[in-house]
């Protein structure tokens, strides 16, 4: 296997969100980006249906599957499918904080058990040839960070894992919920660098807090080693046209379109294939609602689709009629200033 090398971007996996027809869409707008799955559990990869839960189309590559778990021959045997199923990457949460993750021992609450985190990645890469990295909190409720994220990172590179994403912030698992963990602790970007430092050739990316492309290369480059990779998880989502800048910032490729309209237009040709196989449009629109922010007429784009694409029968006629709503509206903007100025 090539020696990792960490992605310089990727779209985090974030549940309910990070689909099929989300990742396929965001393939649309950036050809570099390695994305991801949801979490899923082990036992959903090993006993549930595999096609529905991690099914992913050619075009999506790179994609990497994260798993949820703590016991290491059961992830290696989720990781192994994985592998099977074409995944370019397995990856484990260690980092969320939901109460559902923590009743299943595995999530966040791992930084408290390094030991075992070592001996699930151990497992995975025995299991398979594909890179198993990790991604993980800075600590968990009144851990000191240096030495939790240390004392896992040691365990970690012992094992051969081949990369952290380190979410810059603690988890705290009694008191917050998983929104309030995404805000309310501090964001601790000096601690990802000073284990850069300490691991200089430990490939390790910085998640949390960043807004966009531009964000994550200043947060990136700070003091001491630059890092080397970014991940974006909500801002991506609910602006995905942020992904647009990718290619050319950090890849030097241009982009794959030069417009949200554009994305749309690639993306319908996925949306009737999927309609033809038994799924409902507003599966994949959903995904779509965070386009045109500020422009005209995209209130009323984001009302068509979320009244209309849920009706049974509902067709790609009803995202053009949706899209509709923000090019007349930016037509007519457009003829006011050129009347005004001829005024």
């Amino acid at each position: 296997m090539k020696p990792y090398r960490a992605a310089p971007f990727a779209v985090a996996p974030l549940m309910d969100w990070t689909d099929r027809h989300c990742r396929f869409f965001h393939r649309i707008l950036t050809r570099r980006a390695l994305l991801y799955t949801e979490m899923v559990t082990t036992g959903a990869v090993i006993h549930g249906d595999r096609e529905r839960l991690i099914g992913f189309s050619p075009e999506e590559h790179p994609v990497a599957l994260q798993l949820g778990g703590s016991d290491p021959a059961e992830l290696a045997a989720a990781a192994r499918v994985g592998a099977d199923f074409g995944y370019d990457e397995i990856n484990l949460n260690v980092g969320c904080p939901s109460d559902r993750v923590q009743n299943g021992r595995f999530g966040a609450c791992l930084m408290r058990e390094p030991s075992l985190v070592a001996d699930c990645v151990a497992a995975m890469k025995a299991a398979v040839a594909i890179p198993v990295t990790v991604k993980c909190r800075i600590g968990v409720d009144d851990q000191d960070p240096e030495e939790a994220l240390d004392t896992l990172t040691c365990s970690l590179v012992a094992v051969g894992v081949d990369g952290l994403v380190v979410h810059a912030r603690k988890a705290w698992l009694q008191g917050l919920s998983p929104k309030e963990n995404r805000e309310i602790p501090p964001l601790d970007y000096g601690r990802v660098h000073r284990l850069k430092q300490a691991w200089p050739d430990l490939p390790i990316a910085l998640n949390g807090g960043l807004a966009d492309v531009q964000a994550g290369l200043a947060a990136m480059g700070g003091e001491g080693l630059e890092l080397d990779g970014m991940m974006l998880g909500r801002a991506a989502y609910q602006n995905p046209e942020i992904l647009m800048a990718v290619d050319p910032l950090l890849y030097g490729a241009p982009a794959p379109v030069g417009s949200a309209e554009e994305a749309i237009d690639a993306y319908i040709p996925y949306v009737e294939a999927r309609l033809a196989e038994g799924y409902r449009l507003n599966q994949m629109t959903r995904h779509l609602l965070g386009l045109f922010p500020g422009r005209p007429g995209a209130r009323l784009y984001r009302r068509h689709l979320a009244t209309e694409a849920v009706k049974p029968g509902a067709g790609v006629d009803v995202l053009r009629a949706a899209v509709a709503h923000v090019t007349e509206a930016s037509a007519r903007q457009v003829e006011r200033a050129a009347l005004e100025s001829a005024a």
